[in-house]
């Protein structure tokens, strides 16, 4: 069993503990907005952040997470209203066909607090 904070919430899931991050997301926890791009960490669509750092959760084995925080790009809506991030995205465009922005978004909100 692995025990780790997801959006702000304590949860255990009982997988193999080499499971990549992602499936526990999105077939346990339910959290779809991680998608699955390529598979091997290089394309982004995956990334969460791991302890407030940009990661990809399709090559973070479950294990490396036990006692951390994720956060999803489910974490970003507050009351109904879009992340500055977000709104950023759709005020200038950004959007192609939109697969992989939620990575591209959970990217840029890491770099947040360095500007």
């Amino acid at each position: 069993m692995t025990s780790f904070v997801v959006n702000g919430k304590s949860v255990k899931v009982e997988v193999e503990s080499d499971t990549p991050l992602l499936w526990v997301l999105r077939e346990q926890l339910n959290l779809t907005g991680t998608k699955y791009g390529c598979g091997i960490g290089a394309c982004g669509a995956c990334t969460v952040l791991f302890e407030g750092q940009a990661m990809r959760s399709c090559s973070l084995p479950v294990a490396a997470v036990e006692g951390k925080k994720i956060e999803t790009i489910e974490s970003l809506e507050k009351s109904g209203q879009l992340y500055k991030v977000q709104k950023a995205w759709v005020d200038n465009q950004v959007p192609q066909c939109g697969y992989c922005q939620s990575g591209m978004v959970m990217a840029t909100t890491e770099s947040l607090p360095l500007l």
